[in-house]
């Protein structure tokens, strides 16, 4: 049985309601001793998609001291030297994960720590793969303090997302593998690490959220 995310439970009844408004309707149009089993069958896929989207899997989060764990599911898309100018306007390491409308969508928090700062930007719209997506989308910046070392974490929206929910505080003290919110429909995760971090994946590597550590402190 596949456990819903709470984040999909609305639009999970939302479907099955709308879906029973269709079927209804067909049969008051075309007469109740029509069967209405073509339409049921042609709802289906799109019902099982939202369902699949919205799913929640068993993991055992990886706990490792000074450990940098995936914070979401999908594919490695950057992994470079470039200058953050939201938090640190300095230098960092950025690794970026993105989502397609498959993976799952949780995203998990990367190192365990107490929550510096946490700020919502609206912004655009543009195809996560961008790389100014991180300064121009509609986006969500955490930094969490481990042990007097910083690590900043940013959900992105994307072309299609259009809603980024957010579960962590400024002041929280957060665990690693916690659960730090959820993208709708697809988009990515920046994390912007210390010079000299120890990076473990490369571009095109698939991770696993809350399974792969993608680097280490050092």
């Amino acid at each position: 049985m596949i456990k819903t995310h709470r984040e999909g439970q609305y639009i999970l009844n939302f479907t099955t309601l709308l879906f029973l408004i269709i079927i209804a309707a067909v049969r008051w149009l075309c007469g109740a001793g029509v069967p209405v089993w073509g339409t049921m069958i042609g709802l289906l896929p799109l019902y099982v998609f939202v369902r699949y989207f919205f799913r929640v899997p068993k993991r055992t989060p990886v706990i490792e001291e000074d450990a940098i764990i995936a914070p979401a599911d999908g594919t490695i898309i950057i992994v470079k030297e470039t200058e953050e100018n939201e938090f640190f306007k300095d230098k960092r390491l950025q690794v970026s994960v993105f989502m397609s409308v498959f993976n799952v969508h949780i995203n998990w928090i990367p190192i365990g720590g107490i929550v510096e700062y946490c700020r919502y930007h609206p912004g655009k719209y543009l195809i996560a793969h961008y790389e100014k997506a991180s300064e121009n989308n509609e986006r969500t910046t955490v930094v969490v303090n481990h042990n007097d070392t910083r690590i900043l974490f940013r959900q992105i929206a994307g072309l299609i997302a259009r809603r980024i929910v957010c579960y962590v505080k400024e002041g929280q003290t957060v665990q690693q593998g916690a659960e730090a919110g959820f993208i709708k429909f697809g988009s990515r995760v920046d994390i912007f690490l210390p010079l000299g971090t120890e990076i473990n994946v490369k571009k095109g590597d698939k991770v696993k959220g809350s399974q792969t550590v993608i680097a280490r402190l050092k």
